[in-house]
C-alpha cells in the first residue's frame, strides 16, 4: 500500500468499481433469451443454462467471501472480472449448448466473487481512516446508485444495440455475414460487456490498495472455507441485530422473485402480446433499477428524517411491502385507473429496496470486524437467493391473480415488522473484535441484489 486513501477517494474508487462491475451484467439482460433462441436453444435448454449459472453462483457464495477475506479483496475482485470477460465472450460467441453452459457457469462464478469484496474494501479503508464508528451509509449508499444507474444504462444500451445495427445500411447483418454467424447483432452487447471487464479488472489492480495481508496460500485458504461458513452462520445466531439483517435480506429475495417472476406475464395480459410485453418489461426494468438508485441516493435524507439507520430500513421494507400490496389489489382489475396505481407500486417497491439496502449495511458493517466482513456480506447474499428460490417455488403453485402477489408482500411486511424494536448499542458487539472464523471470512450487494434482478427477468422471459 503506497499511502492511506482519503475518505473521498476511496468513496469515488468505490463508485467507479460499483459501476464497471455491473455495467456488463445490463448489457446481458435485455438480448441474452434472445440469443439462446436465436442460437437454436429450446426452453429447456434456455433453462438448463440459467439453472447452471445460478448452481454455480449458489455453491461458490460463501467460499468467495473466504477467499476475499483471506487473500485480498483486490485479488478476488479481478478473478471475478476475468471469469466475466471469458463467460461473456463465450456465451456471446458460442454456438453450442455445452460452450453456452460453460460461459453461464464462469458468470455465476464471476458473480459470486464479486459479490462482496468491493464494498468490504470500501468499509475497510474509511474505519480504518476515521474509526470503527465513521459514518458508511452515505458512501454505501452512492455506490449502490451507481450499481443501478449502471444497470439501468446497460440494459438500455443492450437492447438499443441489436435495432440500431439493424438501420441504415444493416450493419448487423454484414457482421453475421461476415464472421459466418459467430457474430450475431444480439452478440454485440455481451461482447461489449467483455470489453469493459478489461478497464474493471486493470482499474481494480491499480486502484484498490490494501494492507499487506498474511502470506496464505490458496490450498490454505480452501482449507479454511467449512469454519468459515460455519462460523457465518454462528454470527448470525448469536448477534440479533445481524440476524435481522439476514432475515430481511431474505425477505428482499421474496420479494424480487415475487416481482421478477410476475411481471412479465402481467405485462403481457395488458399488452395482448408476448414479445411487446418483453420490450414493455425491458424499459420498466430500467426504471426499477432507476427507482432503486434514486432510493439509494436518497438514504442520507431518509436517516436524517428517520432517526436511526434501524427505523430507514423500517421504514423503507414497509413501503417496499405496501407497493407490492399495491400491485396485488391491483392484479384482478383492468383499466387506466389499475395500471396507474400498478406502476406507482412497482416503482415503490424498488425505491424501498434501494433505500433498505444500504442502511442494512451500515448496520452489519458496525457489528463484523475486517476479519469476516465479506464472509457476513457472503451469507447475506446467499439468504437473499435461497429465499428467492423457495418464494418461486411457492409462487409457482399459488393460483393466479393477487395471491401471489399478496404472499411476496405479506413477506416483506413481515421483514419489516422485524425492525420494530431496536437492538442494543453496537458497542455491545464490539466491531474491533474479530469473529470466530478460522483463517478467513465470506459479500453481497445490500438487500436488493441487482443480478437477482437480472437473473430472473432472464429466465422468465426465456420460459
Amino acid at each position: 500500500m503506497t499511502g492511506p486513501l482519503d475518505t473521498t477517494t476511496a468513496r469515488r474508487r468505490y463508485i467507479t468499481v460499483c459501476v464497471l462491475l455491473w455495467l456488463p451484467s445490463g448489457l446481458a439482460i435485455a438480448p441474452l433469451i434472445l440469443l439462446f433462441t436465436e442460437r437454436g436453444m429450446t426452453t429447456v435448454v434456455i433453462t438448463g443454462l440459467f439453472a447452471a449459472g445460478s448452481l454455480t453462483a449458489a455453491a461458490l457464495q460463501l467460499p468467495a467471501g473466504g477467499l476475499s477475506d483471506t487473500l485480498g479483496r483486490r485479488t478476488v475482485l479481478a478473478a471475478a472480472g476475468s471469469m466475466n470477460l471469458a463467460g461473456l465472450a463465450l456465451v456471446g460467441l458460442g454456438t453450442v449448448p455445452w460452450l453456452l453452459g460453460a460461459g453461464m457457469s464462469l458468470l455465476g462464478a464471476g458473480r459470486a466473487l464479486s459479490s462482496g469484496p468491493a464494498e468490504a474494501w470500501y468499509v475497510d479503508i474509511v474505519q480504518a481512516q476515521s474509526g470503527p464508528s465513521t459514518e458508511l451509509r452515505t458512501g454505501l449508499a452512492r455506490g449502490g446508485s451507481g450499481t443501478y444507474a449502471a444497470l439501468a444504462v446497460g440494459t438500455l444500451l443492450g437492447g438499443a444495440l441489436p435495432w440500431l445495427l439493424g438501420l441504415g445500411p444493416d450493419l448487423g447483418a454484414r457482421l453475421s455475414a461476415a464472421t459466418s454467424d459467430l457474430v450475431l447483432p444480439l452478440s454485440v452487447p455481451l461482447l461489449l460487456g467483455a470489453a469493459v471487464e478489461i478497464p474493471f479488472i486493470l482499474y481494480v489492480l491499480t486502484a484498490l490498495v490494501e494492507p499487506p495481508r498474511p502470506a496464505v496460500t490458496l490450498l490454505d485458504a480452501l482449507r479454511g472455507i467449512p469454519a468459515t461458513g460455519a462460523g457465518a452462520l454462528r454470527l448470525g445466531g448469536s448477534d440479533a441485530l445481524v440476524r435481522r439483517v439476514f432475515l430481511s435480506a431474505g425477505a428482499a429475495g421474496s420479494a424480487l422473485a415475487t416481482m421478477e417472476l410476475l411481471t412479465p406475464g402481467r405485462i403481457s395480459a395488458l399488452t395482448g402480446a408476448p414479445d411487446s410485453g418483453a420490450v414493455v418489461f425491458a424499459v420498466l426494468a430500467c426504471a426499477g433499477y432507476i427507482c432503486s438508485s434514486i432510493g439509494s441516493h436518497l438514504v442520507p435524507l431518509t436517516a436524517r428524517l428517520a432517526g436511526s439507520g434501524e427505523r430507514v430500513v423500517m421504514v423503507s421494507l414497509g413501503a417496499s411491502a405496501s407497493g407490492l400490496l399495491l400491485l396485488g389489489t391491483t392484479a384482478a382489475f383492468t383499466g387506466v385507473g389499475s395500471m396507474i396505481l400498478g406502476a406507482a407500486g412497482y416503482g415503490l417497491v424498488y425505491l424501498g429496496l434501494g433505500t433498505a439496502g444500504p442502511s442494512e449495511n451500515d448496520l452489519l458493517h458496525r457489528r463484523v470486524a475486517s476479519s469476516g466482513r465479506a464472509t457476513a456480506l457472503s451469507v447475506q447474499s446467499f439468504a437473499l437467493q435461497l429465499a428467492a428460490a423457495l418464494s418461486g417455488l411457492i409462487i409457482g403453485v399459488l393460483p393466479s391473480g393477487p395471491s401471489p402477489w399478496l404472499f411476496g408482500g405479506a413477506v416483506l411486511f413481515a421483514g419489516a415488522l422485524l425492525w420494530i424494536h431496536r437492538s442494543e448499542p453496537a458497542s455491545a458487539t464490539p466491531a474491533a473484535t474479530p469473529l470466530p472464523y478460522t483463517l478467513s471470512s465470506p459479500p453481497s450487494t445490500g438487500a436488493c441484489d441487482p443480478q437477482q434482478d437480472a437473473d430472473q427477468y432472464a429466465g422468465t422471459n426465456g420460459s
